[in-house]
């Protein structure tokens, strides 16, 4: 079993969804990491590599000061790949020279007209998990009690919120959960 932050991954489960066991991970989320972690779907928590299971708690830990992605150039229709018994500091090598080739080119063209256009914000950046998100979530709900609002109220009182029906499934709620006196 592997553990990080506080929670057990199951070592038999898929990664992906292994990760949805920490608090503020859904389906989509996970999916995301997968693929920024460079994951594969398949890859269950036995078969990660230690490097991968430090990066994916690093990144957990605190997603907003991870490295950003490298940017790749795509491929062109006309590309052909390397035969697989090329030398990889020969590829590595031709790959920097498009790469300095790349970069004066678009140094050198003038920059686009669209200013409307917004840049990329990379959705895992803002991402909370377990205590972060829990304690977000519990000031929140200190707010809207400390206000007086009618949300706060009903949280107060341990009533549904989201205007649920009280007249036959609160019933058992209402005897349980009474008024958090201070």
């Amino acid at each position: 079993m592997v553990h990080i932050l506080g929670v057990q991954l199951r070592d038999h489960c898929l990664a992906r969804v292994a990760l949805i066991q920490f608090y503020g991970v859904g389906l989509k989320t996970a999916h995301r990491l997968c693929a920024r972690l460079q994951i594969h779907d398949r890859a269950k928590i036995k078969d990660l590599t230690p490097l991968q299971v430090t990066a994916l708690a690093s990144f957990l830990s605190s997603p907003a000061t991870a490295p950003p992605l490298p940017k790749y150039p795509l491929a062109g229709p006309d590309y052909v790949p390397p035969p697989p018994s090329a030398p990889i500091q020969e590829l590595q090598a031709k790959f920097a020279i498009q790469w300095e080739e790349m970069e004066k080119r678009r140094k050198a063209s003038p920059p686009p007209r669209n200013p409307q256009k917004k840049p990329y914000v990379e959705p895992l950046k803002s991402l909370k998990v377990e205590s972060e998100l829990r304690r977000e979530i519990r000031e929140n709900i200190a707010h809207q009690r400390m206000i007086g609002s009618y949300i706060g109220k009903r949280h107060a009182m341990h009533l549904p919120v989201r205007g649920q029906n009280t007249q036959s499934n609160a019933k058992t709620a209402r005897k349980l959960n009474q008024l958090d006196r201070y």
